[in-house]
């Protein structure tokens, strides 16, 4: 360094005077830039590290959560409607799509067969009836015996079976509505040769729906651990078209058993169609509203994740930062809800995460929590 300076000073003695002071000059402004951009950096990391972040206490609120499940819409009564006996289909008295009400003829197979199975067996009961009639007379005479009064007698008991056999089988052949529905598609035709059992349609009773939705195992063991009484849990409904159903429905029954390969266990709410909206087969989402009473909660920006693992700064009496594990609840708009790892007496660091270090000493700001969430909904907009 010092061969370097009797160079330049050996070089700049040989120059004149006035080229003298110019180089001077410019070594004197190359010498304050260089002062000046030292001391302001020492300037900039001192006030970064001397800056205020802002801080908070986790605090309690009443927290409303909705869970939104997908549930499929299924009618409490949805049934094949299948032919009885053999025969070609004679008369269709409804029509698709139609409300059916219980009793109501829906179709009619040609019952030319049953009909002269009826008629013989009626044909024969008369006979064996008045045979009974006139045996029993000549019985009170005493012209008859006991035993044989005793076999006519079981010969009209046997012939009335039959003829109530033959009644059965004509009936069937007329096909009613079990209950009051809605009717499907025909899975047939007028004058086809329908075979004993053959599907003919469906028909679905959808004056109430059950909606079964499958929950995972974390929100069933929360649903049933907040529930405090039998009272029955409402559920809202929100259709395929994105409105929500005017009707609450109530989650009335659980499965008993959870399915190994998704880790979820069938729900099922029941609710009222008056308007006969709802069809079987539809689909939709559930929402389930609940509310946490007094729940501890943090801003979800006071958070960062690790490996799938969320943790806060916590921010001790003398200023020093210490990441802490919390695990979440329940995530609402803006905040967490915590299960643990932290208490309302706590500092939480708000923001500058990414400019300090654990066991880093910092100046923190304490905010109140109406600023905050203030700030969060404008952020949010």
């Amino acid at each position: 360094m010092n061969i370097i300076t009797n160079i330049f000073y050996k070089k700049v003695k040989k120059m004149s005077s006035m080229l003298r002071q110019r180089v001077f000059n410019l070594l004197f402004l190359i010498i304050s830039i260089l002062t000046s951009a030292g001391i302001m950096n020492c300037h900039s990391k001192h006030d970064e590290k001397s800056a205020l972040l802002s801080a908070i206490h986790p605090w309690r609120q009443d927290v409303e959560i909705n869970s939104t499940y997908v549930a499929q819409i299924k009618a409490i009564q949805h049934i094949e409607i299948r032919a009885f006996e053999k025969g070609y289909l004679q008369t269709i008295y409804v029509d698709e799509g139609k409300t059916i009400h219980k009793g109501q003829r829906m179709f009619q197979i040609m019952p030319l067969l049953m009909q002269a199975e009826y008629n013989k067996a009626l044909a024969e009961y008369e006979a064996v009836n008045i045979e009974y009639l006139n045996t029993q007379k000549l019985f009170e005479e005493k012209i008859v015996s006991v035993s044989e009064m005793n076999l006519l007698k079981a010969r009209l008991n046997k012939s009335k079976a039959v003829l109530n056999l033959a009644k059965t089988h004509l009936d069937l052949t007329t096909i009613k509505a079990p209950f009051t529905g809605i009717m499907d598609r025909f899975r047939v035709r007028l004058g086809s040769l329908i075979e004993e059992g053959e599907l003919l349609t469906t028909l679905s009773d959808v004056s109430k729906l059950w909606v079964y939705f499958n929950v995972s195992e974390f929100d069933y063991l929360n649903f049933k651990t907040r529930k405090q009484s039998n009272k029955p849990i409402q559920v809202k409904l929100m259709l395929a078209n994105g409105e929500e159903y005017k009707h609450a429905g109530v989650i009335d029954t659980i499965e008993a058993d959870f399915d190994n390969e998704t880790g979820t266990i069938p729900f099922r709410a029941t609710f009222p169609n008056p308007e006969r909206l709802l069809r079987h087969g539809e689909t939709g989402n559930v929402i389930l509203k609940e509310e946490i009473k007094n729940a501890l909660v943090v801003p979800q920006k006071a958070t960062f994740e690790v490996l799938d693992k969320r943790y806060v700064f916590t921010v001790d009496a003398k200023g020093i930062l210490k990441s802490t594990e919390v695990n979440i609840l329940q995530d609402v708009p803006h905040l967490f809800v915590l299960q643990n790892g932290l208490s309302e007496e706590d500092v939480v660091l708000l923001e500058g995460h990414g400019k300090v270090r654990n066991g880093e000493r910092v100046r923190i700001k304490l905010e109140d929590k109406e600023t905050v969430l203030k700030g969060l909904e404008l952020e949010a907009h």
